[in-house]
């Protein structure tokens, strides 16, 4: 995360702290759409994700008296919306009333979660792509936009637009090193298995 992208929400963690609604208004509006799109990853239903997130955002602003320091806003966000969606999908499970014996069922929906917690590693680094970066990377592989659509968008020029998509797939690269050379083994070793 850019150190000037941290400050701010380190200003603005602590003005919601004081109360100050506007505050978490932008908190709100800041990182909603990205926890959403995670959401659905983990629960595959986007009315679903969107109530999770939701009901996290309503936790966070109650209990905003109770926290602590929260050194990297977007993580804490990112790991109460993960927590809520396993959560629920294990409430899913027990509404079903369907006992946890079928060894295959458990191994299903641990492998789902392993998944989507892979996957939640590269929505964190986007999340903290700066933020003209990140916007560009989200319209372009998110809301699969053009580059020009990008740009009228944006009120930037095509190369400007080409420039940030660059430079974020960059910083991808460089932030999911670890990330990718463990998927990359892990795909090697199912294919080996099957």
């Amino acid at each position: 995360m850019s150190f000037e992208n941290e400050n701010i929400d380190q200003f603005l963690f602590s003005q919601m702290c004081l109360g100050k609604e506007e505050a978490f208004d932008f908190i709100f509006r800041k990182y909603y759409k990205v926890l959403t799109i995670q959401a659905i990853r983990f629960v595959n239903d986007q009315d679903t994700a969107q109530s999770l997130v939701q009901d996290c955002f309503v936790r966070f602003w109650e209990k905003r008296f109770e926290l602590s320091n929260v050194e990297d806003l977007y993580s804490y966000l990112f790991f109460m919306v993960r927590n809520r969606c396993i959560d629920h999908i294990r409430e899913q499970q027990r509404t079903r009333h369907v006992p946890i014996t079928d060894q295959t069922e458990f191994c299903e929906t641990e492998n789902t979660i392993q998944t989507n917690d892979l996957s939640s590693h590269l929505w964190q680094a986007i999340a903290k792509l700066p933020e003209r970066c990140r916007i560009a990377f989200e319209y372009s592989r998110i809301d699969g936009l053009t580059y020009i659509q990008i740009a009228n968008k944006m009120e930037i020029t095509n190369k400007a637009v080409e420039a940030l998509i660059s430079r974020s797939l960059k910083i991808l690269r460089t932030n999911l090193v670890d990330f990718l050379s463990i998927l990359i083994f892990i795909l090697c070793f199912s294919f080996c298995i099957l």
